[in-house]
């Protein structure tokens, strides 16, 4: 028997491919465009650097993707917002070093091609772009059967920024007396999902679309809120204020995020009670029986970003973030770190 077969056959339809390809290039154009000479479309993506501005420019750049998160996702049949939180792993983590985002690429797998979802998705990484003043340069869609069960897929990001060398963020001028400010989180971000999911559809058995009392809306509208977008934020913060370091915190929590930017010498006192702690995150408590260390080294626990400044910043910074409309608190302070004591402790 000579029958003869196709790529389509195996699973992988490249005129499908092909047609979505000129569909999201009409999309990625509603990102910033400054800089793009060559974006969607061909084998890789131009984009010119204006770099007067900068005395001595370094490019900062961070991969990441969403986890589990993207089970909620698939279980809701919601794809619109996951791009959001794609942008933001990235962009924030070169925000902390002072980088403003200049561009990102995005890689998508799927088992099927299916082109409404992934639509929504590249939707929602175009308004993460936007959200960040980042170009949306390019990327890779990828059809790949037998790899994923029905309607899954996986993302992942890449995003490259630039930074003054005089301007980077480093934590090398944190000293004792600094303050430390918590900038309010909008939940869950894109971490802790595997252990969420456990407690939330595992041992409670919740259904997707179930209501929970203490979080005013569905389980799956809880876990889905869009991780928050902090480099314009901290763009701004920087041109105004004395900021000696910054923390992202994602998974492993304020435990295991902070300390990376500490000095050997210095030693960050949390103060229990100091900021509100959102709904969500006392849910998993005490659904789950969390142990306090396993809350704070899993989940940001309503802190999305720590900056540690110099305390006669503190009140002008919390009038500067309060105008912005962004929740903050003064939830620590720097001490000195005696030999063998942890860097973080709380009082």
């Amino acid at each position: 028997m000579n029958e003869s077969l196709t790529y389509r056959d195996a699973g992988v339809d490249v005129d499908k491919a092909n047609r979505f390809i000129k569909t999201i290039k009409k999309i990625t154009r509603e990102a910033p465009q400054s800089g793009v000479i060559a974006g969607i479309g061909g084998f890789s993506g131009l984009y010119s650097l204006h770099m007067s501005q900068y005395k001595n420019p370094v490019l900062v750049t961070s991969t990441d993707g969403v986890g589990t998160k993207l089970k909620v996702a698939c279980m809701m049949n919601k794809h619109d917002t996951i791009g959001i939180d794609l942008v933001a792993m990235c962009v924030n983590d070169i925000a902390v070093q002072g980088a403003k985002p200049l561009f990102f690429l995005d890689y998508l797998s799927m088992g099927t091609l299916v082109p409404e979802t992934a639509e929504a998705i590249i939707r929602g990484i175009v308004e993460g772009c936007k959200r960040a003043k980042c170009a949306l340069i390019g990327g890779e869609t990828a059809e790949m059967p037998g790899m994923y069960g029905d309607g899954e897929y996986d993302l992942a990001g890449f995003v490259v920024g630039i930074v003054d060398n005089t301007k980077i963020v480093d934590g090398s001028e944190i000293a004792v007396g600094h303050k430390l400010i918590g900038i309010a989180s909008s939940g869950l971000h894109s971490n802790g999902y595997s252990l969420v999911r456990k407690i939330c559809f595992e041992k409670l058995k919740l259904k997707i679309d179930d209501t929970v009392d203490i979080l005013g809306r569905t389980i799956g509208e809880e876990l889905l809120e869009p991780t928050k977008i902090y480099s314009e934020v901290v763009r701004h913060l920087l041109r105004d204020f004395p900021i000696h370091g910054i923390a992202h915190i994602t998974g492993g929590g304020i435990v295991d995020n902070l300390p990376r930017i500490l000095p050997a010498s210095c030693r960050a006192l949390i103060r229990e009670g100091s900021w509100e702690i959102p709904p969500i995150f006392t849910f998993l408590q005490e659904a789950g029986k969390l142990s306090k260390r396993e809350m704070m080294r899993t989940f940001n626990n309503g802190i999305g970003l720590i900056l540690v400044i110099p305390e006669r910043a503190t009140e002008g910074i919390l009038e500067f973030l309060g105008a912005m409309n962004e929740k903050a608190d003064v939830i620590g302070r720097i001490v000195e770190r005696k030999k063998g004591s942890h860097q973080i402790a709380w009082e």
